[in-house]
């Protein structure tokens, strides 16, 4: 899957920096080192639709038309594709914060496992206790270590995959039938919290926007502070922050880079409309 989306990636970054030119499918093709008819098969065996569909999901246009629907989203805890069995999208997500008692003690006494595992979307670290995923990112090795350590940092680590694989597999698995409750331990401050339990509500397939997050929770005016708690989201893709975007329409930054951030929305687009 990693090494599919390391090329799916490419053909993403090229599209980004060459939109304006509108690439044929050729072009982006050419531009990854693969012929037109192998990259058209590379795409519809990760995504389910061809480039040219995918990247109507990703229009400004699309954009705007699922924010123009994100406040009623909101206003509910998720929409009625809860009941599929098949979508990781529409998982039920609990969340287990840290007692203040707990933030102030870094995480002492607590054990936590972790793994590097492949996934759609790239290799991903995942993070997690007993009590629930601490941690979900992208990105090098080391860097991921080095920022569980500093969040946790009286926690004992250890890395076990053989934890963290059954956690990865009921996450990015879309064809798990049951794939239960996941639970999140998240240790952030109340404000934080807030924006991250409000970002969970945004179903698959659906977008929102700073403002419309911040209407949420009740601060109005700190979409500010909003998009400094998207942009510390401790847990990718589960707490979707990747939903969010400019209420202009346009997709922003990313944490784990545009071009992932592209790849999450359309993947969910199209397995919305299908």
């Amino acid at each position: 899957m990693s090494s599919d989306y390391e090329r799916i990636e490419q053909a993403i970054r090229f599209i980004e920096q060459n939109f304006r030119s509108q690439p044929t499918l050729n072009d982006t093709a050419k531009a990854i080192g693969l012929s037109e008819y192998h990259f058209q098969r590379l795409f519809k065996r990760w995504v389910g639709i061809s480039p040219k569909r995918f990247l109507q999901f990703l229009t400004v246009e699309y954009a705007r038309d699922r924010l123009r629907n994100g406040s009623s989203v909101l206003s509910a805890s998720y929409d009625a594709g809860l009941s599929s069995p098949s979508r990781l999208h529409d998982l039920f997500v609990s969340v287990d914060a840290v007692t203040p008692g707990e933030y102030k003690q870094r995480g002492e006494g607590i054990a936590i496992s972790y793994g590097f595992h492949d996934t759609q979307f790239g290799k991903c670290f995942i993070a997690a206790t007993d009590r629930g995923v601490t941690n979900l990112e992208f990105g090098d090795r080391r860097d991921c270590v080095e920022r569980l350590h500093r969040h946790w940092r009286a926690a004992s680590l250890n890395e076990e995959p053989e934890f963290t694989t059954p956690l990865v597999e009921r996450i990015f698995n879309p064809n798990v039938e049951d794939p239960g409750r996941i639970t999140l331990y998240l240790k952030g401050t109340n404000f934080q919290l807030k924006v991250w339990q409000a970002i969970l509500e945004i179903p698959a397939g659906h977008l929102s926007s700073y403002q419309q997050i911040a209407q949420q929770i009740g601060a109005p005016k700190a979409e500010r502070a909003v998009g400094n708690a998207v942009g510390n989201n401790p847990v990718a893709f589960v707490i979707p922050c990747h939903r969010v975007i400019r209420k202009s329409g346009e997709l922003g930054s990313y944490r784990w880079g545009t071009a992932r951030k592209n790849a999450m929305l359309g993947w969910e687009a199209a397995r919305k409309a299908s």
